[in-house]
């Protein structure tokens, strides 16, 4: 996928593919993932602009800051070859997984694998998996927000998006559609809290029972502590004060610099009581904090 070789045409859908590309595909992404590619092909579901950009890499326009990036970050360049290709055909492929999840599944977590289920993404985390490494003693999941994640990074932790692969594709639009690269997302974030060795730190500004955090990478974390004992969690409630600061919440709900938390009840709960008793309705940083406490409470029969 170098400047310097040819880039596969484009197409129009069901036209057939040359047998070159299709080399290609199969060193990248396996005889399945090929298959189901070449199946989407005639599909008029398939998101055009993605089919496009999975036929013709280096037409993305984005090819040559991700061909950049990852040489700043070491990579090989057949390693950032072959990434780019799975990244772009698991866009195109995820677009089929989507509708099928909503069509058979009523289950949000089965609705969840399946999307997660796409064998390009798959393929992309068994090859750049060694370079989700991270480069402090501890690595970070956080919710409610990317100046979370930064908050995080500030204190010696280190969440995925700041692993060497993560730092690349955090940088990326890639496609205009979320829903076609969350999935990516979801599959790396598995695979990143699979190399937790030791304390994990969670951040919470906000809590979703339905989100990536809560719903799939702390029943993953548990897995792994059920094997590695030395792998425990520490639970920070935070808030952002009016003033645009990072705070986290302390027993007495005072904010403080640090306050840890061994259970996600205890964080939690005390989350909820700041937001309910001490937030200001003027403060803008934190009001979406506090409207997604108060929808969740009303949801389970206890209103503001």
């Amino acid at each position: 996928m170098r400047p310097a070789q040819d880039a596969a045409p484009e197409r129009a859908a069901g036209q057939v593919v040359h047998p070159a590309e299709l080399a290609v595909l199969q060193r990248t992404a396996g005889n399945a993932a090929v298959t189901r590619w070449l199946q989407r092909q005639g599909d008029p579901a398939v998101r055009e602009e993605a089919r496009r950009h999975a036929a013709d890499p280096t037409g993305h326009g984005e090819w040559g800051t991700f061909r950049d990036t990852m040489a700043q970050a070491g990579f090989p360049n057949d390693v950032t070859d072959a990434a780019w290709q799975l990244i772009l055909g698991g866009i195109a492929e995820q677009g089929q997984l989507n509708d099928e999840a909503m069509a058979e599944y009523a289950d949000r977590q089965q609705q969840r694998d399946h999307r997660a289920s796409n064998s390009w993404y798959q393929e992309l985390v068994k090859l750049i998996g060694d370079y989700l490494e991270i480069d402090t003693p501890t690595l970070a999941l956080w919710s409610g927000g990317i100046e979370v994640s930064e908050y995080a990074r500030a204190k010696g932790h280190t969440p995925l998006e700041t692993t060497p692969f993560g730092g690349v594709v955090h940088n990326l639009t890639l496609t205009s559609d979320w829903m076609l690269k969350t999935p990516m997302w979801n599959v790396l974030s598995k695979a990143f809290v699979d190399r937790a060795r030791g304390p994990v730190h969670i951040f919470l500004r906000s809590y979703n029972s339905d989100s990536v955090l809560i719903a799939q990478e702390v029943p993953q974390l548990r897995v792994v502590m059920a094997l590695n004992p030395a792998v425990h969690l520490v639970w920070h409630p935070v808030y952002t004060t009016a003033d645009g600061r990072l705070m986290e919440i302390t027993k007495s709900l005072d904010l403080a610099p640090d306050a840890t938390y061994p259970t996600r009840d205890e964080c939690v709960q005390v989350l909820y009581d700041y937001l309910r008793i001490n937030h200001n309705l003027g403060n803008a940083h934190s009001q979406r904090a506090y409207a997604e406490m108060s929808a969740h409470l009303n949801a389970n029969g206890n209103p503001q």
